[in-house]
Formats: C-alpha cells, structure tokens, sequence
C-alpha cells in the first residue's frame, strides 16, 4: 500500500501537491495549481477550449471521485497513466475566457464547464459559474457531470449562481450496474435520481440526461433512461436526452469484450427510440445554439522547432509541461523530474484546436 501521507515538492509555476481520491489513495499523483504565468490555451486537461465554433469548452480541474470502467480518459482514484491532476485559479480561468471570446471576435459566447474528471471536484464550481454568468457577452452556462457529488444543496447553489444547463451522465438506473459502470462501490445512483428529480420538478435550471451507451454492459438500460428523463420532465428548453457513444482510446479504460459500436449502428438505433418515444435523440449544434465562428489564431506551425520553457510535471507519465509564445504545451518523450524553469528545444507534432503536443527535439 502507498502512503498518502504529503510529500516535499520543488515549487515551480503552481503548488505541488497530491491527488488524494476524496479519501481513497490507490495511487500518489502530484496535483500542480494553475495560475500566473502557465497559459491557459494549449492543454487538453485544462483552461479553455476552442474548437471553432461560439461554445468554448473551460476546464478548471482534471479530478474526478469515481473510476468509470469505461472512461475514455483514464480519471479517477484508479487511474494507470496520469502522473498529474491540474487545479485552476477561477478568476485566472475567467481571465483567459474573457480573452479566447475577444480573440474569437465574438459579440456573444456559450461557457460549457467541463473536464477530463468531474467539474463537481472543482471546490469553486459555484463561485465559477457565478463569476461567468456575470459576464455581458456570456449566453448561457452549462455544465457535464457524473453526479457522484450532486446534492440538492449544491444544486440550488449552482442554480442561484445562474447555470442554465446541468447535464447528468446516468448510464444506468439499475444500483449495482451504476456501481459496476462507475468503478466505485460507494456509488448510489438512486441517489442522483433523486436529485435530478429534484432538478427538473423545482429548479430554474435545465437537465440534459447524457448516458454513455456502452454495448453489452447497459444496452438494456438506455431505453429505460430515456423514459426515465422523459417521466421527470428533463428537458425544459433544450432536449431531454444527449445519448453518448462509447468510444475506445488510447489511454483511456475498455472494458473487457466491449466492441465500440459503429456509427451507423449508433445513429439507427438513436432513430429507432426517436420514432418509439416521439423524443429527439439525434442532436445538432444548432439544437443548443451552437455554430461555426472564427478560431483563436495558432500560435505554433506544426513540425516546427522551438524553445519552450518548463514549468511543471505532465499530465501523463513520460510528460512535462512546457510555455512558449503564450501557449501552454504538452512536451512528450520526456524522462524523469522536469526541469524547472530551463529551457528546452522541441518540435511541434500537434497544432489543432490550439492544443499543442510536441517532442524532445
């Protein structure tokens, strides 16, 4: 068994710490606070997200209490691969989607909170969406969650602090296939259920219920979800249901005999539950008020050579966290403790999306 007893850490651009998993301690991970100077545009684990459209993604933590048999990013106490968990200051992480929306040109922008955890292990969640929700050029704000920390207080809280849209990830109605899915056998679905029920009969925000389709585990569950959030009356102004399609990654979870179903398959099947319930299942940007706008410049060409300073340890093992013309950047194929503050050259392998991958050069 590893301690979870805290261990001296060099201070470089944030503290260093350690991920202890809401009381359960599998595993030592570093936890690095994210503030001036580390960029916010670069990383796929935190800050903001552009992905060409008027929505941008912010990701203000990479912690998540459940271990999700099936997650595609390897979150949670039970993670194999992830070396480090990122925390960022929200007045910082404001700072930043204030600037992304000016970059952008954009007179009106869609604030989606979301993470490769859980947004609810972020401790200023309610302060964060308040702090958006104040802003002139902000249309909405919604927010992704598994539910593992939802209750009906902090429901009333993210309410009252102006979030439009809570989107709830219940794969399974059934306790003990919820607890399987998720990793953790303290989970209690029904507990969740009944704050989304909560949610859709008294508060002033929507409920979005997104399962996770992931064939052969809880194929038999999704028609029951979706009379589920019909019967509560999630869905007040956007649609109901956001079904999700498993998909295996590299890094991510897959469980064992799970084949990642088709795309015609998955689009069929949503059709065949669109016509049986009279619900939309097949969704579209437009369904959400989403659509194309300009991208924040690149800042890097991709195969090019620069010198990027290192501020930090990685995401995953084999990583260091490097900046450089005011983006932050995933330095892989690197061995052992970073640098701290020295410079290193690399090359750029990724550029899209504004997140940038580079190796040792």
């Amino acid at each position: 068994m590893r301690s979870c007893d805290h261990k001296s850490s060099p201070q470089g651009a944030g503290e260093l710490g350690m991920d202890v998993g809401l009381g359960r301690c599998p595993i030592v991970r570093k936890v690095l606070r994210i503030a001036e100077p580390i960029p916010l545009i670069g990383h796929i684990a935190f800050g903001v997200i552009d992905r060409g459209t008027n929505l941008l993604q912010l990701r203000p933590t990479t912690s998540c209490p459940l271990s999700c048999i099936f997650c595609s990013v390897d979150a949670g106490p039970h993670s194999r691969h992830r070396a480090t968990e990122y925390i960022v200051d929200p007045n910082y992480l404001v700072e930043w989607f204030r600037w992304a929306v000016k970059a952008k040109s954009l007179d009106k922008a869609h604030a989606y909170i979301d993470a490769v955890g859980d947004p609810l292990a972020y401790p200023r969640i309610v302060e964060l969406v308040r702090a958006l929700k104040s802003l002139p050029f902000v249309e909405t704000v919604a927010m992704e969650t598994h539910g593992a920390m939802l209750t009906e207080k902090l429901a009333e809280a993210l309410d009252d602090a102006g979030l439009d849209r809570l989107n709830l990830s219940l794969d399974a109605l059934n306790p003990e296939l919820a607890r399987t899915l998720a990793g953790a056998p303290w989970f209690d679905v029904r507990r969740v259920m009944r704050v989304a029920e909560y949610i859709a009969s008294s508060l002033r925000m929507d409920l979005l219920i997104a399962p996770v389709w992931v064939p052969g585990l809880n194929d038999s569950e999704i028609p029951k979800i979706v009379e589920y959030a019909l019967r509560i009356g999630a869905g007040k102004r956007w649609p109901p249901l956001g079904i999700q399609k498993y998909e295996a990654h590299k890094y991510g979870r897959r469980p064992r005999g799970v084949r990642p179903l088709r795309w015609r398959e998955f689009y069929e099947a949503l059709r065949k539950w669109e016509r049986e319930y009279g619900v939309k299942l097949v969704l579209r940007p437009e369904d959400f008020g989403i659509k194309r706008a300009k991208s924040i410049p690149l800042a890097f060409r991709r195969f090019e050579r620069v010198s990027v300073r290192v501020v930090g340890p990685g995401w995953l093992r084999g990583q260091w966290l490097g900046v450089a013309r005011n983006r932050v950047i995933t330095v892989v194929g690197a061995e052992g403790d970073p640098p701290l503050m020295r410079r290193v050259p690399v090359r750029i392998l990724r550029v899209k999306h504004n997140i940038y991958v580079a190796e040792l050069a």
